[in-house]
């Protein structure tokens, strides 16, 4: 999988660097942003029976 987008990102081996850190700080906001306050409102957090 990394090799993948390794060999389809353009450029020379820094700007591959470069590209490659921002497809990853890009992902991280994404799922910070949209994926995991979704997923928490189907988490059961206040269901606690003892």
């Amino acid at each position: 999988m990394y090799g993948f987008i390794w060999r389809h990102l353009p450029g020379p081996r820094a700007v591959k660097a470069l590209l490659a850190v921002l497809l990853l700080v890009a992902v991280f906001f994404l799922l910070m942003e949209v994926v995991y306050p979704w997923v928490s409102t189907l988490m059961p957090y206040n269901d606690v029976a003892v």
